[in-house]
């Protein structure tokens, strides 16, 4: 039985470790020297099979320090690894890798780990319970999600996912940027469209917000408060003015402060902010995406944090004043330039309010924070650790990822998207026509600073050209195999000891074996670089090893010894498909 604090792949590479350790202590009476400890040694699994199960370097990083072929060094420790019985041979690779071939036996102990574990298979303590704040999305309250904010959404869940499965203590949080320009011109927006319901002629800026969800709350606003945001001003309408589009646009929303007033502006906003984030929190609930806090931008303001934190960075000589408006040293910190952080106006700017949210999760005591923005923020990397030095937090804790933008094709059609004319695919739309499922795996299937182009078609598709369509049928064979043993009266005994498993001898089972071996290496990879393309691409491999062994043998066999040893290892190879699709928030249907 696996130890309970060891899986088997890590016990595997504990005793690689022992014994290569071992070689070296003997080879180094022979005037090698060897100054490297034995946790030290570097196993890794072989990306090819056909090149055995494990491989180390040791050859090659000693070979230098010892001024020795590393090819031959590698033959030396390979003669003098001492006899076990799990590993059947060795063989020199390339440039003096040690590829280690394991025995037949060596992996099915790992069936009953899985089946002992459960759910905590794959899991790990390497965070060590380390706080953690993952903040992604946070897209601008200003209009529905689009295709483009889905794949931060897989892909920031996905990473809370395996940051927990590995041992972080994980809380996931979406900022809202509830303040500012952007959330003035979608109130004028909707109020313009309110107007119109009213009978007033509207000459609808091109660079308002356009989609129809704004006419939506509009009628909102009708419904609940009638004719009260009406107001008549010609110069509301007058689009005469040699002002560049922006600056009528900026020209309308202080007039529609001035007219409407304080309060009744602030309905009007508030009505569009609470509508767009229902709208937003209802997709994200229907995409499997919740977060544990949604941060507003505006409680910043409210609670006079942005103010403190410009007096702070002030008080720090971070901050100078040139043509009226305030400056932040960045360019100090690395950063190609300084920023202004106060425009001459007295209104602060958004980078001013993010130095001020970014402050307040360092003084929430979390001691691993990890952003995920939109490959468009690459150049804000460099402004906001600049400030966290400033301010005194080490940078270091802090982690910026990079999502770049998915392309969405119909065919050969590539879709267009654009929040500011409405003319998008939501993700809304998105799920609705492929499903959770495919939308959620498609969206990580690439490193996340890699461009995707999500092929719709393929998505839709059932065929084992559809990765995540082939891997859920996997997990629905395996639970087919389970129906039809009942309906033919077949019994089955899961096994509990080792030795009744000696019988999983044939090639496809020892693949099999191997593969699930892997799961919680896989886990921990994904975890550790921010890739749960890797789990992905693992789970593809786990199916197809299935599938093969599927064509390949017969599980409902009279032989009991057999038919109970294959039932239990196809058992363990669905749980791990399912746990595996779960951190991708992708379902395992029994039926397909």
């Amino acid at each position: 039985m696996a130890s309970p604090q060891l899986n088997r792949t890590t016990q595997l590479k504990k005793q690689l470790q022992t014994l290569l350790y071992q070689s070296l202590e003997v080879l180094e009476s022979d005037e090698v020297e060897v100054s490297i400890e034995k946790n030290d040694i570097k196993i890794e699994h072989t990306r090819d099979p056909s090149h055995g199960e494990f491989a180390t370097n040791i050859a090659m990083l000693l070979a230098k320090k010892n001024k020795c072929n590393p090819r031959e060094l590698a033959k030396k420790i390979s003669i003098n690894l001492p006899k076990t019985d799990f590993i059947e041979h060795t063989e020199i690779a390339g440039p003096g890798f040690i590829n280690f071939f394991l025995s037949k036996n060596a992996y099915q102990s790992i069936v009953l780990e899985i089946l002992e574990k459960g759910k905590k298979y794959g899991t790990s303590k390497a965070g060590k319970n380390k706080s953690t704040l993952v903040e992604f999305v946070s897209a601008n309250p200003t209009g529905p999600l689009h295709i483009g904010h889905g794949r931060g959404a897989a892909y920031g869940a996905a990473i809370c996912n395996l940051l927990k499965k590995t041992g972080y203590d994980v809380r996931s949080e979406y900022y809202v940027n509830d303040s500012g320009r952007q959330m003035n011109i979608l109130t004028v927006s909707t109020w313009l469209r309110y107007m119109e319901l009213f009978g007033e002629k509207i000459n609808f800026p091109d660079n308002a917000y356009q989609g129809n969800y704004i006419k939506d709350i509009a009628s909102e606003l009708k419904e609940k408060y009638s004719d009260k945001f009406i107001f008549s001003n010609n110069k509301i309408f007058d689009n005469s003015s040699n002002q560049s589009s922006d600056e009528k646009l900026d020209t309308l929303i202080d007039l529609c402060m001035n007219e409407l007033g304080e309060e009744k502006y602030g309905v009007i906003h508030k009505t569009c902010l609470n509508s767009i984030l229902l709208i937003i929190k209802n997709d994200l609930c229907s995409f499997g995406v919740e977060f544990d806090n949604w941060y507003s931008e505006n409680s910043l303001i409210e609670n006079m944090e942005l103010n403190k934190c410009i007096s702070t960075l002030e008080n720090k000589s971070w901050i100078y004043e040139k043509d009226g408006a305030k400056w932040f040293r960045s360019s100090k910190h690395g950063d190609v330039k300084d920023r202004v952080l106060v425009r001459e106006n007295g209104q602060s700017t958004y980078f001013a309010s993010d130095i001020a949210y970014h402050k307040s999760k360092f003084e929430r005591q979390y001691k691993k924070i990890i952003n995920i923005w939109g490959a468009d923020h690459h150049g804000y990397t460099d402004r906001i650790n600049a400030s966290m030095e400033a301010l005194g937090y080490p940078s270091k804790n802090l982690e910026i990822l990079l999502v770049q933008f998915a392309a969405l094709f119909r065919g050969k059609k590539k879709l267009q998207m654009s929040t500011r004319s409405g003319e998008f695919i939501t993700l809304k739309e998105l799920v609705t026509e492929v499903g959770k499922d495919a939308a959620r795996f498609f969206y990580i299937m690439r490193k996340s600073e890699q461009h995707l182009d999500f092929d719709i078609e393929l998505a839709k598709s059932e065929s084992n050209d559809n990765p995540v369509y082939y891997i859920q049928y996997a997990h629905a064979r395996i639970c087919s195999v389970f129906r039809q043993m009942k309906e033919k009266n077949y019994s089955f005994i899961q096994i509990k000891k080792l030795s009744d498993l000696s019988v999983l001898d044939d090639t496809h089972e020892i693949k099999l074996l191997s593969s699930l071996a892997k799961y919680p290496d896989v886990i921990e990879n994904a975890a550790i670089s921010y890739e749960p393309h890797q789990l992905a691409y693992y789970l593809r491999e786990l199916a197809n090893d299935f599938h093969t062994y599927y064509n390949a043998n017969q599980f409902l066999v009279d032989n009991d010894a057999i038919r109970n040893a294959r039932l239990t290892l196809i058992d363990a190879t669905g749980k791990v498909i399912k746990d595996g699709l779960l951190q991708l928030g992708v379902s395992s249907p029994e039926e397909m």
